[in-house]
């Protein structure tokens, strides 16, 4: 089935890959998002095209005030609802009250424990029932996902992983943003690239690889917070050739 799949998706511009994909998993196909630009990209190219594909995304419950803004400001925009995950009340509950608000400074065990309950057991939850989990992966975004493949089997999730954004460029995502006039977080025009909880982000310096400002003190880590661990050799990657967005 999934050589068939490819046969049937390559060469497309990324517009009817969705469309495609959309009917062929009806009711199975999701796209995660944490409004960052590659994200806001896919999101706008689903919303604006009324293609049937569940959007949702992680609220951790520390997001930057800016990522709150241009939620809210996506909403508005296309008046199309994005379904929200919170994390297990308990399970942060007795986190914050056993090692306090900042552990995970303390040791990578410790933030590792923070982004499993607030970002990965949400997700596991959002991913029940779905076949086709697109996500806004680039190649380019770090050392560790320069293997990224157009698609992947997730054993963790039990679900396959669509990345159609994976030979794009930072500069092709900004470009598509500023013509289609998508909204994106402000940060990103004060040095910040990759964006998520903010105890957790800060701005790079030009030059910096994309991800650097991402759990800064974990200077020799894999910069992962679990979500997409392209380290695992149980994972089934499926090439699909380079498509550019028509």
């Amino acid at each position: 089935m999934q050589s068939i799949l490819l046969q049937q998706i390559n060469n497309k511009p990324i517009l009817e890959q969705f469309q495609f994909l959309a009917e062929k998993f009806e009711g199975k196909i999701a796209f995660s998002t944490s409004f960052g630009q590659e994200d806001q990209l896919i999101t706008d190219l689903i919303l604006r095209n009324n293609i049937p594909i569940k959007v949702f995304t992680l609220d951790t419950g520390r997001f930057f005030e800016e990522t709150y803004d241009v939620w809210n400001k996506t909403i508005e925009k296309y008046g199309k609802p994005i379904q929200v995950y919170f994390p297990d009340r308990d399970e942060v509950e007795k986190m914050t009250s056993e090692k306090g608000p900042y552990s995970f400074y303390e040791s990578i065990e410790n933030r590792k424990e923070c982004c499993n309950i607030r970002k990965v057991h949400p997700l596991s939850i959002a991913l029940k029932g779905i076949d086709l989990w697109i996500t806004g992966l680039r190649a380019e975004q770090s050392q560790a996902r320069t293997e990224l493949e157009f698609f992947s089997f997730d054993e963790s999730f039990n679900t396959t992983k669509f990345n159609p954004l994976k030979d794009w460029s930072l500069k092709k995502v900004v470009d598509y943003l500023h013509e289609h006039d998508v909204p994106y977080n402000s940060l990103h025009d004060k040095g910040f690239i990759s964006i998520g909880c903010s105890p957790c982000t800060r701005a790079i310096n030009k030059g910096d690889d994309i991800r650097a400002g991402r759990w800064w003190w974990e200077d020799k880590s894999k910069k992962e917070c679990g979500l997409h661990d392209t380290s695992d050799t149980n994972v089934q990657t499926i090439e699909l050739k380079k498509t550019e967005f028509k």
